[in-house]
């Protein structure tokens, strides 16, 4: 055996035959095989999907250019990242002018404020419409690394023939999200594009290190700000609390505004069109009433192209999910105060609502507490729910008194259960 191989004698991937082999299997996706993508990572696969559902052309040559000269000095200036910029050249910029990349800087809607790096690649990179002032969202462009570790606020590595659009694929690249230390809203993206050496696991550990400085940085440099807070649990009306004040909104305000807490890119008029309704709401209608939302709680609270908020607003119903994910079922029951905006009928905020519903049933289930399940059970959500019920039977102990309640409910559901139904006649 030569001294130079490993006992397994493993061999390097080629990874042109792995380039050409995720091109051909996209080829087939977007001619109608769904099963084409069994062989490309799940990461990708799932990206391809959105970026077809948002109607992406794969074949078109650049992402829309959104912002001119002004627009994007007024971006910058605003933008909390601004400060970090020399920290960025030190630790990033200037090692990839020196190794052949192309480092970009972008606000968390995925619009590109700074692209700095070795001046023959970005002149190459222009080409395909990677400049300052265009935007990069997995919206407007398809799979790409900032796009991508923007939608699922996590770092990603994008190789190659696995970005969707066409005009991309020769290149590779690594994106790392960038927090607010106090609040972990999303500030912007962090991106390193070139060629197939920057979609590497040492690529990756140099963008995510130089992301947490650049985090570091922020905490010592902000103060904590106290975040606007928006009720939407068990009310058809949003209760929005800000500066001391409380704003009671109507039915379509209390939709737009939880749109956009939970969206970390901003949203377009059309975009929240769709996820109102499945039908859609006409254009004018969506901008008329972020219109009237903006002199409501004040001009400087709403940005446009695309809508988005400028002050962090946390949600009673993220409150319920960091409960839930640090494994405290009881916090997360009590503030469980009911459905997400229980009569509204805009498709996304009935998936939110089902979605929260699903995981607060589950954990209580999961949880055999029986002070949870009851906490469950006596809300808008549980009280019909007859496994929650049986499990809080068991879960009781056999002298608890609230048994006999438990013990009644059970008994009502099944009678009603049991009850057939009319039968109609046949005309």
């Amino acid at each position: 055996m030569s001294r130079g191989l490993p006992p397994t004698h493993w061999v390097a991937p080629d990874l042109g035959s792995v380039a050409r082999a995720v091109r051909t299997a996209q080829e087939r996706f977007l001619s109608g095989d769904a099963a084409a993508v069994r062989g490309v990572r799940d990461l990708v696969a799932d990206s391809w999907r959105r970026s077809v559902r948002q109607g992406v052309d794969p074949g078109a040559d650049a992402p829309p250019l959104v912002w001119d000269a002004g627009e994007l000095a007024a971006a910058r200036s605003q933008s909390p990242l601004a400060g970090a910029m020399p920290m960025i050249r030190s630790l990033l910029t200037d090692p990839a002018e020196a190794s052949g990349h192309v480092v970009a800087v972008g606000d968390a809607a995925g619009h590109l404020l700074w692209v700095e790096g070795d001046k023959g690649l970005r002149a190459r990179a222009e080409t395909m419409g990677f400049v300052v002032g265009s935007q990069w969202s997995e919206g407007a462009a398809g799979t790409n690394a900032p796009g991508t570790a923007l939608t699922l606020n996590a770092p990603v590595q994008i190789f190659a023939s696995e970005h969707f659009r066409g005009m991309v694929q020769p290149w590779s690249c690594t994106a790392v999200p960038i927090h607010d230390p106090h609040t972990g809203r999303t500030l912007g993206v962090l991106d390193v594009t070139g060629q197939e050496q920057v979609a590497t696991p040492q690529a990756l550990a140099m963008v995510r290190a130089t992301a947490m400085a650049v985090e570091q940085w922020l905490a010592s440099q902000q103060p904590a700000t106290a975040s606007v807070h928006l009720s939407v649990l068990g009310r058809d009306k949003a209760l929005l609390r800000r500066e001391g004040r409380d704003y009671q909104l109507s039915a379509r305000h209390s939709e737009l505004l939880l749109l956009l807490a939970v969206s970390t890119q901003g949203l377009s008029a059309e975009r929240l069109a769709v996820l109102l309704h499945e039908h859609d709401v006409a254009l004018v209608t969506v901008r008329a009433e972020m219109a009237r939302l903006r002199k409501i709680l004040g001009e400087g609270f709403l940005q446009s192209r695309p809508y988005r908020l400028t002050e962090v607003v946390t949600t009673d119903v993220q409150e319920v999910l960091d409960a839930l994910d640090r494994g405290d079922t009881r916090a997360a029951m009590t503030l469980y105060s009911g459905p997400v905006l229980p009569s509204s009928q805009s498709p996304e905020i009935a998936e939110l609502r089902g979605d929260l519903r699903a995981r607060v049933r589950r954990a209580a289930l999961a949880s055999r507490d029986a002070d949870a399940l009851l906490r469950f059970a006596i809300g808008e959500d549980g009280r019909d729910d007859v496994e929650v019920l049986q499990a809080a039977l068991v879960a009781l102990p056999t002298t608890s008194p609230k048994r006999i309640g438990v013990t009644a409910r059970l008994d009502r559901l099944q009678r009603l259960m049991a009850v057939p139904r009319p039968r109609v006649p046949r005309l």
